[in-house]
């Protein structure tokens, strides 16, 4: 007799176990599952075997082969499409010309298939399904018999008031070849919703059998891990490859070359696979490992499964979880019941699992981090949320719904309950959507919340520093990846979340300590509509008009589908000036222009603004902190080259007063400054530091490389659209164009660029540059900057990604690039040597 082996599904429901495998090869006892489907099958003399593949056939083809080292002989079927589990054994008619048996290869039972086999003969049936009885039959297809056993009526995964028995369809079948007229040919057609139920029809001889024995459906990982437990339990036996060592009252199976020191501590079931070795102290109960493992000293090991490759590290405690191939656990790392590692992952030092958690391939958890959902997408999950007062992430996968409640109700419960914070967001849905969650769990924490809906950000940092609130959020799609969205969190004065902010927040979110209003008192939602008023007018009070109403200004602004321009171009035209504006509309849909979109989006405003003789020519970025600045021949300047034009331009203007700029600055602004009768103080390259720096009385203006300004003359805080009308208001009391005053400022030449580096050595790097610059001349205010007369050269590590920015400025190019050379060279040997 033959049987049909049906290996051909995704095992997308027991993901990510099967990310790299197929559901059939995933090991149970060091075994693939389809193998202890094989041996059954052996022990009732049924030896010739189908085995219908689908996903990822090579896997099962390159273990199996023709069958011969498993003592039976295997015809492979592969079909071209999902033809579903009918259709597919309709593909191999050709090799079913007898009575033959179907079962599934991700089955566990002991079922006694002789009595099937020979119940079927007795009742001379067309087909009999193989049934057991469950105790929860509701996921199952429950299957109802007459006193003759002939099968009567099929209910699909019924409710519980349609449950009229508890026997299930096992999945296991005893089929003549006749049936083969009632399959459709190149058709999708399966067995349960479609076959069965037209034989039922036409009133074929249709029976269930009642097996008695053990059956499970393998078809989650909860299924996948209680299957071991009912092992480990004697519920079923199964073949084990490795020997049982003789030592009383321990039931221990050991594979060849084990190294398993004597003071370990063992309890129960414990199977080693081949290579693997176990140090002293380590303690095991009811658990598996598999070939050319380590498991150091002192771990802890409850009910485990643990594939091939991976090696556990010392006073790791690991409770009934699962660790798939080459994953590597650090030291001290805590798992709680239920998580799942799948292939290729790295768990940092001290991590902390939290209870069913999933971790899907290749994947780097943080030494220190509290993992407490599943990660799918994305390459690591951070041991901090915040990356400086922003918390970031793939929308609606890493950032869901769920997990931005969550968030909110950890910000209000950080806060007084009863307080009141602002909310508001950009113009894009997905912002709308994860704002609308998050402000649900502020509520649940008893947080009043006035939310602005779609705002500028400068609009709620001004709001901020007026009585009423202690606290903001924005939300927004991020401009260097428009898939991810940004939350920024603000403090009662507008600022950036300061680090302690953050990690307070954090603790409550990991400990899941949350601050849970009684059902009477959840805090209110409310809106603010006169706040842009507020803002315009302060706005105007801050602005110098008399220069502008004098001559008429033309500008041409992009303003990038954003909500500045609802408000802009309004206050422009009420100080004089004649704005012609780009891209002026908000549109939902459309989402952040890409990085590559904007270098078009510049060279259009270009031509623009040199067609249409305009004073100036703005590119305001989505955030509405930043600014791109054109000169009247509609040419660019950005980053490197735009701070010192927004310093040349205030002190043309007659400003006096302190600049602050971030250490990787051009020294040209110290020496205008100087030349000017002001000066200029460095500062940290991170927003926070740059806006505590513009609050100083002696502050004029505060700027990064990026383009983003401060003026403490209207607010201490990066505001993209002031910063466009004081430029305007700047170049009028000069009266001189914007070209004229970037040529009065000095040139040197800056270069920038990044050298990839990971997280654990970058204390390392900077350690050896720190021992590299003893004899030299160097500040340490953010990063080591070395300096060699006029010229000098900065290594800073970044703060939230895999990098070192290395930057070199000297009097010219050739040395600029030497010394931008010299230090990638350093960079690149010193990680050699710390690896």
């Amino acid at each position: 007799m033959k049987a049909v082996i049906m290996a051909g599904g995704f095992g997308t429901r027991i993901q990510p176990l099967t990310s790299n495998i197929p559901k059939p090869m995933i090991p149970l006892l060091n075994r693939p599952i389809m193998l202890h489907i094989v041996e059954l099958l052996k022990k009732y003399e049924i030896t010739d075997l189908v085995m219908l593949l689908y996903h990822q056939p090579a896997v099962i083809k390159n273990f199996f082969r023709d069958g011969t080292d498993f003592g039976v002989k295997i015809t492979y079927v592969t079909p071209l499409e999902d033809m579903g589990t009918a259709g597919a054994v309709k593909c191999a008619e050709k090799y079913l010309d007898e009575r033959f048996l179907i079962i599934s290869g991700d089955l566990l039972t002991d079922f006694n298939l002789q009595k099937v086999i020979d119940f079927h003969e007795e009742n001379k049936a067309l087909a009999t399904i193989t049934l057991t009885s469950v105790k929860d039959p509701l996921q199952f297809g429950v299957v109802i018999t007459d006193k003759q056993k002939r099968i009567t009526q099929f209910l699909e995964k019924p409710g519980w008031g349609e449950v009229i028995s508890d026997t299930i369809n096992t999945g296991i079948y005893v089929l003549e070849p006749e049936i083969f007229k009632y399959i459709p040919e190149s058709e999708n057609f399966d067995f349960s919703q479609d076959l069965f139920p037209k034989l039922l029809e036409k009133q074929e001889p249709l029976f269930g059998y009642t097996a008695k024995g053990y059956w499970r459906d393998i078809g989650n990982t909860d299924s996948y891990r209680e299957a071991h437990h009912d092992i480990f339990k004697g519920r079923v036996n199964v073949k084990i490859d490795e020997p049982k060592q003789d030592l009383v009252g321990k039931d221990l199976r050991l594979g060849t070359d084990v190294n398993l020191d004597d003071h370990v501590t063992l309890e129960g079931t414990v199977v080693v696979g081949d290579n693997s070795q176990v140090f002293e102290g380590a303690q095991i109960k009811d658990s598996v490992i598999g070939r050319n493992c380590t498991v150091e000293a002192g771990v802890k090991l409850n009910r485990c499964v643990i594939w091939d490759n991976v090696y556990v590290k010392k006073g790791a405690k690991l409770n009934d979880s699962v660790l798939c191939g080459n994953v590597r656990v650090g030291h001290g790392v805590v798992m709680e019941e239920g998580v799942i590692v799948a292939d290729d992952t790295a768990i940092g030092e001290e991590s902390y699992i939290k209870r069913d958690v999933k971790i899907w391939p290749r994947k780097v958890i943080e030494a220190g981090a509290t993992v407490t959902g599943n990660l799918i997408w994305g390459e690591k999950w951070k041991k901090s949320l915040f990356e400086g007062a922003m918390v970031k992430g793939l929308t609606n996968i890493e950032l869901t719904p769920e997990f931005v409640a969550k968030l909110g109700c950890a910000y209000g419960t950080a806060l007084g309950k009863g307080s009141y914070i602002l909310s508001g967001r950009d113009a894009y849905r997905s912002s709308r959507m994860l704002k609308r969650s998050f402000i649900g769990g502020l509520l649940s924490a008893g947080i009043n919340v006035r939310d602005l809906t779609m705002v500028p950000m400068p609009v709620l940092r001004y709001k901020l520093r007026s009585f009423g609130e202690v606290g903001g959020v924005q939300f927004r799609q991020a401009i260097d990846d428009p898939a991810s969205t940004e939350i920024v969190f603000l403090d009662g004065d507008g600022l950036d979340f300061s680090s302690s902010m953050g990690k307070n927040v954090e603790r409550i979110f990991f400990k899941e300590n949350f601050r849970r209003a009684h059902h009477t008192e959840p805090g209110g939602l409310s809106e603010l509509p006169q706040v842009m008023d507020f803002y315009r007018e302060g706005f105007l009070h801050a602005i110098d008009k008399a220069p502008l109403q004098k001559k008429k200004f033309k500008v041409v602004i992009d303003f990038n589908h954003s909500a500045a321009s609802q408000l802009l171009p309004g206050i422009l035209t009420s100080i004089g000036c004649e704005v012609i504006s780009l891209n002026a509309y908000v549109d939902e849909e459309r989402g952040i222009q890409a990085m590559t979109e904007r270098t078009q989006s510049l060279s259009q405003l270009s031509k623009i603004v040199a067609t249409l003789e305009a004073n100036a020519g703005f590119w305001l970025d989505p955030t509405i902190e930043g600014v791109i600045v054109l000169d009247e021949g509609g040419r660019v300047y950005e980053g490197a080259e735009l701070l010192p034009l927004m310093v040349g331009l205030m002190l043309k203007a007659g400003e006096k007063g302190l600049f602050a700029v971030p250490v990787s600055a051009p020294s040209a602004i110290e020496r205008m400054a100087q030349e000017r009768g002001c000066a200029a103080t460095r500062t940290k390259s991170a927003d926070r530091a740059m806006i505590e720096a513009a609050q100083s009385s002696e502050v004029i203006l505060a700027g990064t490389m990026d383009g983003r300004f401060a003026f403490p003359k209207f607010q201490a805080a990066f505001d993209g659209m002031y910063a466009i009308a004081r430029t305007i208001e700047l170049v009028a009391r000069c009266g001189v164009p914007i070209s004229k005053v970037m040529a009065e400022i000095p040139q040197r030449a800056f270069l920038q660029s990044r050298v990839p580096c990971v997280w654990d050595m970058k204390g390392g790097i900077m350690r050896k540059m720190s021992e590299d610059s003893l004899d030299k001349e160097a500040s340490f205010i953010d990063g080591i900057k070395v300096h060699f007369g006029e010229d000098w050269a900065l290594v800073l590590p970044d703060q939230y990604h895999p990098y070192v920015h290395i930057v070199a400025e000297a009097r010219d190019p050739k040395t600029a690039q030497k010394l931008l050379t010299d230090y990638q060279k350093k960079v690149e040997q010193w990680k050699k040597e710390l690896s």
